[in-house]
C-alpha cells in the first residue's frame, strides 16, 4: 500500500508512492525490462534551495523551495512552479513525474519537472513576492534554460509571476532567453491561449469521453471543486458547450444552484469577495455534497488526495474528469472503477497546459506568433488524438482509463530510452 503522510490531521496518500506503484504496473503489464522502472521511479535531480526575503517591516525570512527534473529522455524537462504552504519535495518529484507521463502521452518532446516554494503568497505584498520569485529563479539559473529545464505558472502562481522569473533569467545571462519561462504574459512572448489552456484542455477530453460513451453533452450537468483558473475556465467551457454547471466550491466554500450558475456572474462576485460561497444568495455547498452530487460531470480541479476511500463511492458522476494533479488515491480510483465511472485520468486530462506551454516554447525559439484560433485548433487536434491513443489502448489491453494512459506512456518513454541506449533489451 502507498505509504502515508498526515497534513492538518488528516492522513493521505503519499503522491510519489502512488505515482511508482502505477509506472510499476505499467511496466510489467507492457514485459519490459526492470531498468525502465528503475530510470523512471524516481527523478533524476531535485534541487532544493532555501531563498532570502527582506520583508517590508526590514525583517529577513527563509523560504524552502524545491525544482524537480525527472527524465530529459524526449528533451529538456519542463513543468510549473506551485506557491503552497503544503509543498513538499515529495510532491514535487511526483508531480514531475506526471509530467514526464503528459508530455510522453501528447507526443511532446519534453520531459517532467516541477518546482514549488513553500508559502501562502496572499500573507506576502507584491514586493516580497517578487523578491521571492526572482531569488528563486536565482538559485536555479544553473540548470535552467530553453534546452534544459523551462518553469510554467502551476498553483497561485500567474504570468506576472512568470514575468518576473524570465526578466531575472534573463539578467543573469545578458540577454533575453524567452524560451526558458513559459506562460509569460502575451507581451513578453507568452502565447494567446496560453492562460485558458489547461481548462480548454479538460473540455475537450470530456467532449471525446461523452461521445465514447454515445452521450450528448448539451444538456448535462456537472459540479467543479476548486474555482482558480483551471476549474473557473473549465467551467466557463463547459457552460458554452450547453453543459448546467450546478455547483461549485472552492476554498471558502461553496455554492449550489439547481437551475445552473451564471459563470460569468460567479467570476465577478469570487473576484469581489475572494470566494464562490454567497453568491446570489443561493445554497452553500461543500466538498461533501460535491462528491455525492447528482450530477453527470464531476470536475476535480483543487489538489491531490481529494477522491478517496471515502469520498469515491458516494460519487454519482457519470464521467470524472481530472483537471488537478493527483486528485484520486488508488482506493478512490477502485471505487469509482466499481461503480462504473469513466474516469479521465490526470496525466491525459489536464494536459493542455504543458502542450500550449510547448506552442509557446515554439514560437519563442522560432520568433513567431500563433493566433489564439491557431493555438486552440491545434490543442483540439493534439488532445483528441491523445484520448484517442489512450481509449485505444484501454480496449486493446481491456484496463480501465488511467492504466491506459500509463501503459502508453511508459510505452513511449521505454521506447525512447531504447532509441538512445539507456537500455537494452
Amino acid at each position: 500500500m502507498p505509504a502515508k503522510e498526515v497534513r492538518d490531521g488528516v492522513e493521505i496518500s503519499n503522491p510519489l508512492e502512488i505515482a511508482q506503484r502505477l509506472i510499476e504496473v505499467a511496466v510489467n503489464d507492457l514485459g519490459l525490462s526492470q531498468g525502465v522502472y528503475e530510470i523512471l521511479k524516481k527523478p533524476k535531480r531535485i534541487m532544493k534551495v532555501s531563498i532570502p526575503v527582506r520583508m517590508d517591516d526590514g525583517t529577513y525570512r527563509e523560504f524552502e523551495g524545491f525544482r524537480s527534473q525527472h527524465i530529459d529522455v524526449l528533451g529538456p524537462t519542463k513543468g510549473g512552479v506551485r506557491f503552497h504552504p503544503l509543498v513538499t519535495e515529495d510532491e514535487v518529484a511526483a508531480l514531475s513525474i506526471w509530467m514526464s507521463l503528459k508530455s510522453a502521452i501528447l507526443g511532446i518532446p519534453y520531459g517532467g519537472g516541477k518546482g514549488g516554494i513553500v508559502v501562502n503568497p496572499k500573507e506576502l505584498s507584491e514586493r516580497e513576492l517578487e523578491e521571492l520569485s526572482r531569488g528563486f529563479i536565482r538559485e536555479l539559473e544553473p540548470i535552467m534554460g530553453p534546452e534544459k529545464d523551462i518553469p510554467a505558472p502551476d498553483v497561485n502562481t500567474t504570468p506576472e509571476i512568470m514575468g518576473w522569473m524570465i526578466d531575472e533569467f534573463s539578467r543573469l545571462k545578458g540577454k533575453n532567453v524567452p524560451g526558458t519561462v513559459t506562460g509569460k504574459p502575451i507581451i513578453l512572448g507568452g502565447s494567446a491561449g496560453r492562460v485558458e489552456a489547461t481548462g480548454r484542455g479538460v473540455v475537450f477530453t470530456i467532449a471525446q469521453a461523452a461521445n465514447t460513451l454515445g452521450l450528448k453533452l448539451e444538456g448535462m450537468t456537472a459540479v467543479v471543486q476548486g474555482f482558480g483558473n483551471v476549474g473557473s475556465v473549465t467551467a466557463k467551457l463547459l457552460t458554452e458547450r450547453g453543459v448546467k454547471v450546478l455547483g461549485v466550491t472552492d476554498a471558502g466554500g461553496g455554492v449550489y444552484h439547481e437551475g445552473g450558475l451564471d459563470i460569468e456572474e460567479l467570476l465577478k462576485h469570487a473576484k469581489e469577495t475572494g470566494t464562490v460561497k454567497g453568491f446570489n444568495g443561493y445554497a452553500d455547498f461543500g466538498n461533501e455534497e460535491l462528491f455525492s452530487a447528482d450530477c453527470d460531470i464531476l470536475v476535480p480541479a483543487a489538489l491531490e488526495n481529494q477522491i478517496t476511500a471515502e469520498t469515491g463511492p458516494k460519487i454519482k458522476a457519470k464521467i470524472v474528469a481530472e483537471a488537478a494533479n493527483g486528485p484520486t488515491t488508488p482506493e478512490g480510483n477502485a471505487a469509482m472503477e466499481d461503480n462504473g465511472v469513466f474516469v479521465i485520468p490526470d496525466i491525459l486530462c489536464n494536459a493542455g497546459g504543458v502542450t500550449v506551454s510547448y506552442f509557446e516554447w515554439v514560437q519563442n525559439t522560432t520568433h513567431l506568433a500563433w493566433t489564439e484560433q491557431e493555438v486552440n485548433d491545434r490543442l483540439f487536434t493534439e488532445m483528441t488524438q491523445a484520448f484517442d491513443d489512450v481509449y485505444q489502448m484501454k480496449e486493446k489491453k481491456n484496463v480501465k482509463m488511467r492504466d491506459a494512459a500509463y501503459l502508453v506512456a511508459v510505452d513511449r518513454l521505454a521506447n525512447a530510452m531504447k532509441a538512445r541506449g539507456w537500455i537494452r533489451e
